[in-house]
């Protein structure tokens, strides 16, 4: 009985081998390849079978208008920028005798920094407390340049600084290659 069986195993394993390799041989494909073959197939087609059975979400085309439209990933209150604390410290600071400091530039879109502080882009009204006060402008490209400024009670000063370009706008290059 033992043989009967060992001899069927052997019977049917060489025709499955032989029908493999004349398949393989019929569509050109290396041992090798095959192998990659049958997986990349399952994969698919077990990939297939899960897209079937997944379920399109149920999301609203249209937004009810009993719902307001807050969205929940943004924050409840607006914070206000840096800049804008900074300017409103220096005029809640100012008291009865604000100074007024009207800043300007030759370019413009240049920050202005009050005492290492940011507090906005030219040409701007500050109002800030009597004392003395380092201006520094930075322009678009990196150019800067600063002083320093002493405001009296109630003074009104109108400050415009200039502002160098760092790089230069043109550069001329001289060869003497061919001379």
């Amino acid at each position: 009985m033992t043989f009967a069986v060992d001899l069927t195993r052997r019977s049917l394993a060489l025709p499955s081998r032989l029908l493999c390799g004349i398949v393989l041989a019929a569509f050109g494909c290396r041992p090798v390849h095959s192998q990659s073959t049958v997986e990349a197939a399952g994969t698919n087609s077990q990939s297939s079978a899960v897209t079937n059975t997944m379920k399109s979400p149920n999301v609203p085309l249209v937004p009810s208008s009993a719902a307001p439209a807050v969205s929940p990933h943004l924050p409840v209150a607006a914070v206000p920028n840096p800049e804008e604390i900074n300017r409103r410290t220096l005029a809640q600071n100012a008291g009865t005798d604000a100074s007024k400091l009207l800043v300007r530039s030759t370019l413009p879109e240049s920050s202005i920094w009050i005492d290492g502080k940011r507090v906005g882009k030219v040409p701007m009204l500050l109002i800030v407390p009597p004392g003395k006060y380092r201006i520094e402008l930075v322009g678009p490209h990196a150019e800067r340049t600063s002083c320093v400024v002493a405001l009296l009670p109630r003074e009104t000063r109108e400050l415009t600084l200039k502002l160098l370009t760092r790089y230069p706008a043109r550069v001329t290059m001289h060869s003497t290659l061919f001379q």
